[in-house]
């Protein structure tokens, strides 16, 4: 049997791009008992329920900012998967306390129910921007991480392990760059913030394959950061609108030339695998001998996406725009700061 097949699992944020391909892969690959989709949007909902008719699946309406709602659904559930967020850069800068009630207080909350529910497992998805923030989201999905990481001290020795999974951009979930040039290229012209900008990218079938694998083999405490490529925008402008000129906006408030994914001081307690990165945390309740086969990192170690070995060519981004199935309608408004 798989680690989920009969098993109970609640994904927060389930109707988000993340969570269709989760619930799409889990149903596909695995055999759980319950899976239960808890999210604000009851149109949502009713579309995914229509896409994925299938018995196993669950709708509870629900927000993370409500702790008694998410003790309710929590009730006998095992695994949880915590991918609830604003993540919009610009819609936290110019909503800070809306930011902060979501991915802070209700990390908190998802948390507390877990622990008081018996939850086995959580693993929380965090980001790039989590790492040496200068916006809002990232400050709020580094006081995550935080919260996730500790949460294993407030749960004991034998109770909910929590852990974090870090990564950049998806392609083409929504509101990002790619359904925004997508949509763009019609026009002749492309918006793009400052040619020398580079980002990670990940597709949601690799993201969800990451939140799998961490979600069974995790001890507690660990932020899970994938080898994924990186790309310059300018580079992603060639793949989607080779003849489309572009026009330069400008950085906006709150973003970066460059990600990163590892800092130079967390690569101190960093192991280094074949296909991921492992950050131990640095706490008492640790124990030194998880995770003991990685490879240290060299002093001073830094993965950014401007220095990433790792670079994904005009063809190989084209191949996966074109295998994308029709996503949600994009708006002319989308940004290209995103989780």
């Amino acid at each position: 049997m798989g680690f989920l097949d009969d098993k109970v699992i609640l994904v927060t944020g389930g109707t988000g791009s993340f969570s269709h391909k989760f619930v799409e892969m889990v149903l596909r690959d695995h055999h759980p008992k319950k899976l239960i989709l808890y999210s604000r949007d009851e149109l949502k909902q009713h579309e995914m329920c229509q896409r994925f008719p299938d018995q196993r699946l669950r709708f509870f309406i629900g927000d993370v900012r409500d702790k008694e709602r998410l003790r309710r659904a929590m009730t006998g559930v095992e695994f949880v998967v915590h991918a609830a967020a604003l993540k919009q850069v610009p819609a936290c800068e110019y909503n800070p306390f809306e930011a902060v009630k979501t991915n802070i207080l209700g990390a908190v909350n998802v948390i507390d129910a877990a622990i008081d529910c018996g939850v086995r497992r959580v693993v929380a998805l965090s980001s790039d921007k989590a790492v040496n923030p200068i916006n809002l989201y990232g400050a709020t999905k580094l006081c995550a991480e935080k919260l996730f990481m500790q949460g294993n001290a407030y749960a004991g020795l034998e109770g909910t392990r929590f852990c974090s999974v870090r990564y950049g951009n998806v392609v083409a979930s929504r509101g990002s760059v790619i359904p925004l040039f997508l949509r763009q290229r019609s026009n002749g012209t492309i918006t793009v913030t400052d040619r020398r900008m580079t980002r990670f990218w990940i597709t949601l079938e690799q993201g969800v394959a990451l939140v799998l694998r961490a979600l069974e083999v995790m001890h507690g405490g660990e932020i899970f950061v994938p080898k994924i490529p990186s790309m310059s925008l300018m580079d992603l402008v060639e793949a989607i609108a080779p003849d489309c000129q572009a026009t330069f906006t400008g950085i906006r408030p709150g973003e970066k030339l460059h990600e990163v994914l590892i800092s130079a001081d967390e690569a101190r307690h960093t192991l280094e695998f074949d296909d991921w990165f492992v950050i131990r945390p640095l706490h008492p309740w640790w124990k030194m001998e998880h995770w003991s086969g990685g490879k240290p990192l060299e002093d001073g170690f830094v993965y950014g996406s401007q220095n990433n070995p790792a670079q994904l060519s005009v063809e190989r981004l084209r191949e996966m725009v074109t295998r994308l199935e029709p996503a949600e309608e994009p708006s002319l408004t989308a940004v290209s700061e995103r989780d």
